[in-house]
């Protein structure tokens, strides 16, 4: 198949081969579910990747394994193309993806990130769901991510960054 060849169905086939493809860093969600695939252009065909922050350095791994799982599938003459602008959300993480994370033990943000008020709000608990939690890091295991800790579990877990 080549990129000229991009339809409705193609455009789905692509999406099901990436929903397979898992984040390197979270392996237990799909780069689909956190929002990295921004989806597949027709016309100039291309498969559209956003990092969640421009200087993650799980952007290259993220392309090799999109590029491979494309090859294998019969797609290796569409492109991915790393858009910066609008820049990755939060919000474009889906309710799968945002289940996922929580059962990995990452809480997820809430949705609505653009109000600072929200950025500010408890993060929940992903192993007892208390909201008793506080922030110990602004830094986590990755740069998308802050170290927090139950209040009443006294359990420790990274939350998303809002953004």
């Amino acid at each position: 198949m080549t990129a000229a060849d991009i339809d409705e169905a193609a455009r789905r086939r692509i999406m099901a081969t990436l929903e397979t493809v898992p984040d390197p860093e979270i392996p237990a969600v799909s780069v689909v579910d956190l929002g990295i695939v921004r989806g597949v252009r027709s016309n100039p065909p291309a498969v559209l990747i956003t990092p969640t922050y421009t200087g993650c350095p799980a952007t290259i791994a993220i392309e090799m394994s999109v590029r491979t799982a494309l090859d294998d599938a019969g797609f290796a003459d569409v492109p991915i193309e790393t858009v910066l602008s609008p820049p990755w959300s939060t919000d474009w993480i889906s309710d799968q993806g945002r289940d996922q994370l929580k059962a990995y033990g990452i809480a997820p943000p809430p949705r609505g990130t653009d109000a600072p008020s929200l950025r500010a709000a408890p993060a929940e608990c992903p192993r007892c769901g208390s909201l008793h939690t506080q922030e110990v890091s602004r830094f986590g295991s990755t740069p998308c991510k802050a170290q927090w800790r139950c209040l009443d579990c006294l359990e420790p877990f990274d939350r998303f960054k809002c953004h």
